[in-house]
């Protein structure tokens, strides 16, 4: 259990450390999965792309957790 918890911690400050980087830089990202409509005064915005990314990166590090 304590080594998955310093795993958890190790990738969360690997996240936010790019997190900063992107932010600094102004890198937008704009993925083309995701479904953008603007009409007037209507925005719609539904990430599907990024759900896809999200889903299997997290798959990806439930599968080795399991493996430790």
């Amino acid at each position: 259990m304590g080594k998955q918890i310093i795993l958890i911690g190790f990738f969360l400050i690997i996240v936010g450390g790019i997190y900063l980087i992107i932010e600094k830089n102004g890198i937008n990202y704009d993925n083309p999965l995701d479904f953008k409509f603007e009409k007037g005064n209507t925005k719609f915005y539904f990430p599907l792309g990024s759900s896809i990314l999200l889903s299997v990166v997290l798959s990806l590090i439930f599968y080795l957790f399991r493996k430790m």
